[in-house]
């Protein structure tokens, strides 16, 4: 709990921060360019699940168990990593040859790119999160918001172009990687024991292949809709529907810490008995889970208060979109507690399926709602994805059945553990 208390409190000043900023950005860029902003950022995140492989839960699954050196595991982590981030961004070159976008969106996304060399450092992250010590990686990731979010009022001030507040979000990853390597030497020392191993990176590899397969849907389910607005409707849209998105983060920050926090628990859990596993499991499910729920509600209920109030007058038109976004986080409290047992209990090799079926339901949702609804079209199709995704999905894979009777559990019975929460914290 005391980990989770920290992980919250980075991730509150987080999303406050850049929440804060990317108002600010939002109404000096009007809905056009923060549209196209969002495009830029969209297309980085399809190509950029390719650089990291799916490998973020396998190495803080390896590192937990700690059958390897340390220095073994986070050396291969991260020189894999980095010879993925070049081939990707030789990938988005090669798309940005072939798909005839304008020159000077072009050099944007190019530049944004390069914000994946940086994301490498993750493997530092990585590594706190196995050892349950979220202190350090909190007070980086406080250090990179505060300066980036300085940087970008500056540009404000000085009245910069779209392109600058690009290169700025670049900086920020650069900011954040330099904070793992500071908090890295401070509390463990200069990593030069880190080796690379073929044999572990050979297994490495090997073993988040059919991660990647599902991060990648993930990633297109969740993105993808951002660029068939750009292409099916226009840049103003998308500006309108990134907005009605964006306090989805406030809700959905709640699952991730939640996971990323008791996951190397659960781990050690199962060593040890299988029934305390299960329990720990469901609890934590059902935590998130209506946690997550109580905070979309309050989101979705206050929807044109918080728009016509952060956004502005000229964002009203996000507010519909915006009352069914808010619940999109319940999915993805299902999802990612749902997902993180398969890796967990090693039966993560065909969440791929899931995953893409989820891919699937999403670009057909969108290509029949956005042409008939807009906007609000593509906010319906989000929801029927992501709770495909979190639950609907694992009936059609027998192995994740089980998964399915504890998100059912979680979503009908889950609301008992809120009244428990206070005996849990020692």
């Amino acid at each position: 709990m005391r980990n989770v208390v920290w992980a919250v409190t980075g991730k509150v000043v987080t999303l406050l921060s850049m929440l804060l900023v990317g108002i600010l950005v939002a109404r000096y860029l009007g809905p056009e360019q923060y549209g196209l902003m969002n495009y830029v950022i969209s297309v980085v995140a399809l190509f950029g699940v390719f650089s990291t492989f799916g490998m973020n839960e396998i190495i803080i699954r390896e590192l937990a168990r700690r059958d390897l050196p340390r220095g073994v595991i986070m050396g291969t982590a991260f020189r894999l990593r980095l010879a993925l981030a070049g081939v990707t961004v030789l990938a988005i070159v090669v798309y940005l040859l072939l798909s005839g976008e304008d020159r000077a969106t072009c050099v944007m996304i190019f530049v944004y790119s390069s914000s994946l060399f940086f994301t490498c450092s993750e493997v530092i992250r990585h590594y706190f999160t196995s050892i349950v010590e979220n202190k350090y990686v909190v007070l980086s990731e406080i250090f990179r918001t505060l300066v980036g979010a300085g940087v970008k009022v500056v540009l404000l001030l000085l009245h910069a172009p779209l392109w600058a507040f690009i290169v700025a979000l670049a900086f920020d990853a650069f900011l954040l990687a330099g904070g793992y390597v500071m908090a890295y030497r401070q509390r463990v020392g200069p990593p030069r024991d880190w080796s690379f191993s073929w044999a572990f990176g050979r297994r490495l590899l090997a073993t988040s292949f059919p991660v990647l397969i599902s991060s990648a849907a993930v990633i297109v389910y969740q993105r993808i809709d951002q660029v068939m607005i750009s292409h099916m409707l226009d840049n103003e849209q998308l500006g309108y529907f990134s907005t009605a998105a964006s306090f989805v983060g406030l809700a959905a920050f709640i699952p991730s810490i939640m996971v990323q926090t008791v996951s190397p628990i659960l781990v050690r859990c199962r060593k040890e008995s299988e029934q305390r596993y299960r329990q720990m499991a469901q609890r934590a499910m059902n935590l998130t889970t209506w946690s997550t729920l109580l905070v979309s509600c309050v989101i979705s209920l206050l929807s044109f208060y918080i728009i016509r109030y952060t956004y502005g007058t000229a964002y009203l038109a996000a507010v519909p979109a915006m009352h069914i976004l808010a619940f999109k986080a319940v999915g993805l409290a299902l999802t990612d507690t749902g997902g993180q047992l398969t890796i967990i209990e090693n039966i993560h090799q065909v969440a791929f399926l899931r995953n893409l079926m989820s891919c699937v339901v999403c670009v057909v949702c969108n290509y029949f709602f956005l042409p008939r609804w807009g906007i609000e079209g593509s906010a319906w199709a989000t929801i029927v994805t992501v709770m495909f995704t979190g639950g609907l999905a694992n009936l059609f894979i027998p192995r994740y059945h089980h998964i399915f009777r504890m998100q059912m559990r979680a979503i009908f019975l889950g609301w008992k553990d809120l009244y428990k929460l206070k005996s849990y914290i020692p």
